[in-house]
């Protein structure tokens, strides 16, 4: 992955040298605060810029959207409003000294350059191997020529903030025949039900099509996702703190990154154990 600071330039003429590089000094810790969060490495950081490894497409995919958040959140510094632009490509590297080289750091490296403020894009050959929450949030673009590639890469934006400009992208699955299972969320005052459409719902603390928003500030941005698979109700968990599911009479389960399917009743807990959590879903499986 490169991630690098739009409106630098520009900061640096109109602030002048200590208070711009104590801007991007800023957004760089911030970025490499969601690098490590998500698993992955910073190998190096070129100005304004930052090159990141990470283990997986959905790793890199939610530290983008997290570095894209965090950045989007700062104040103007001298009149101008700094921005991020990331591109990624997943595939093998060669490791050395530190470093990293091949054919993948190549294409990320020209897909930052597609990216304009505000922008994450990757390819097609890595949004095809996003989960399916991340790849339900994205958008294929166009096709371009890339010096050593003897075809074109097709692009894809990953869209990590609903704004007004952008219409949400969701998934679209095959009706799978079903027994008439509900799971009903109940939260403070709210409750989603989830039968056959929408088939799934995100929960976490932003807002999202189809989603349910806690506040509690342990859960992540896009904590968990629940799928409706056939006569199952699965929890996906996509956090850095983890999701703590209790079913009603079994212990408590700790997911990082894991799935866990739903019964009976419970609760999920988004950060920290039940039992210290402000903050509770409850779930029944009717």
């Amino acid at each position: 992955m490169f991630a690098d600071v739009a409106g630098s330039t520009k900061l640096y003429e109109s602030a002048g040298d200590a208070v711009a590089m104590d801007a991007i000094e800023r957004c760089l810790g911030l970025m490499r605060h969601a690098t490590e969060v998500a698993g992955g490495r910073v190998v190096k950081t070129i100005g304004d810029e930052i090159m990141a490894l990470f283990p997986t497409p959905d790793a890199a995919t939610g530290a983008a959207a997290e570095m894209q958040h965090a950045i989007d959140q700062l104040l103007p510094v001298a009149s101008t409003k700094l921005g991020l632009r990331v591109g990624f490509h997943f595939g093998p590297v060669m490791q050395r000294d530190g470093d990293v080289f091949g054919d993948t750091v190549n294409v990320a490296s020209r897909l930052v350059e597609q990216a304009v403020r505000g922008q994450i894009i990757t390819s097609s050959e890595t949004m095809a191997m996003l989960g399916p929450v991340f790849r339900a949030w994205t958008r294929r673009l166009y096709s371009i020529q890339i010096k050593g590639k003897t075809s074109e890469v097709e692009l894809c934006e990953v869209i990590w903030s609903q704004r007004a400009d952008t219409t949400a992208i969701s998934s679209h699955r095959m009706a799978a025949k079903a027994a008439p299972v509900v799971l009903r969320l109940r939260y403070r005052d709210l409750e989603r039900k989830l039968r056959r459409n929408p088939d799934a719902i995100t929960i976490g603390r932003e807002q999202t099509p189809h989603g349910l928003v806690v506040e509690d500030h342990n859960a992540s941005r896009l904590h968990c996702t629940i799928e409706r698979r056939q006569d199952r109700f699965v929890l996906i968990d996509h956090s850095s703190n983890g999701s703590f599911v209790t079913v009603e009479g079994d212990p408590e389960v700790m997911l990082r990154r894991e799935e866990f399917t739903l019964r009976k009743h419970g609760w999920i807990a988004f950060g920290q154990p039940r039992s210290g959590a402000s903050e509770v879903v409850e779930f029944f499986c009717d």
